[in-house]
């Protein structure tokens, strides 16, 4: 491998990942962590590359620089393009409720993940899944393809198909202030929303009872309840879906329930309050058996 080009890893991102800069490193292989574009112009025309390959690079790179690798250079994207091009793919395909998504090969050209198609490989979204378990699915599927695909690509005999961009869709960058919960939203959507923010994703916020909070894990209890107040409750398991305006005590079978204003209603299962994760015992010490505002 002549060049590695990489980002130098920023001390205040929560890393979950290994850095490529230390593994290059340690390895001893040449890299390059954010270059000036005409060093790294330059230093890739110098390496000479058959073929160029970017994975999850967080920059566009200039078709110049792509025009030096000799077979062509290719991306490996977040999702069944031409569906979910652009940004954050898995996030928003969670958000949006799917129940598929995958990886897809393709050539790199000026206009984002609108290059001709090598291969793609398909993978399941569960009901109840986080962004994190789909990517650990994603990335066994992105090496099925790469080792697919490699040996043609190697020979310059790839087979492409179209990226028709007509049937697909794009989505930008997610912003931080994109995490809070919506309560005006169905229990549905706000399960998906915490689904795809959850840690190692800086998770879904809100305030509970004018505090600022973080909802980590949810499961939807219903999604036909009517719409409401937007409100926390400690409840007995088994009373979710009936008698929720009357809260009672129970031993530690006591669980948190959301209403939500949209209708339905979530179960908590993990519940960050003031920085300090709250079961339902906490939650009711604190606060006691009203039910809670959200906002």
């Amino acid at each position: 491998m002549p060049l590695v080009v990489t980002h130098v890893d920023d001390p205040k991102e929560a890393r979950w990942y290994a850095s490529l800069l230390d593994f290059s490193r340690e390895q001893r292989l040449p890299v390059l962590a954010d270059a000036e574009p005409a060093l790294l112009e330059r230093t890739v025309a110098a390496a000479k590359p058959d073929l160029i390959f970017s994975f999850y690079y967080r920059s566009m790179l200039p078709m110049p620089l792509l025009r030096h690798a000799r077979l062509g250079a290719f991306n490996m994207h977040g999702s069944l393009l031409p569906k979910y091009r652009g940004r954050a793919p898995l996030n928003w395909a969670i958000v949006k409720g799917e129940r598929e998504t995958g990886v897809t090969l393709h050539e790199m050209v000026e206009k984002p993940d609108a290059g001709r198609i090598v291969d793609q490989e398909a993978v399941p979204i569960g009901p109840d899944d986080t962004a994190v378990e789909v990517f650990h699915r994603m990335t066994a599927a992105a090496e099925a393809v790469l080792k697919r695909s490699l040996p043609a690509l190697v020979k310059g005999e790839a087979r492409f198909r179209p990226n028709d961009l007509a049937r697909g869709s794009y989505y930008g960058r997610r912003r931080p202030e994109d995490g809070r919960i919506d309560w005006s939203r169905s229990a549905q959507e706000i399960h998906n929303l915490v689904r795809a923010v959850a840690p190692p994703f800086p998770g879904a916020f809100t305030t509970v009872a004018g505090m600022p909070a973080r909802v980590l894990r949810t499961r939807v209890l219903d999604v036909s309840g009517p719409p409401g107040l937007a409100r926390l409750s400690v409840l007995a398991n088994g009373q979710a879906r009936e008698d929720r305006a009357r809260p009672r005590r129970s031993g530690d079978d006591a669980i948190l329930v959301a209403n939500c204003a949209g209708g339905g209603t979530l179960r908590i299962l993990d519940l960050e309050i003031d920085g300090q994760r709250h079961s339902p015992a906490m939650v009711r010490g604190r606060f006691g058996d009203p039910a809670l505002p959200l906002a």
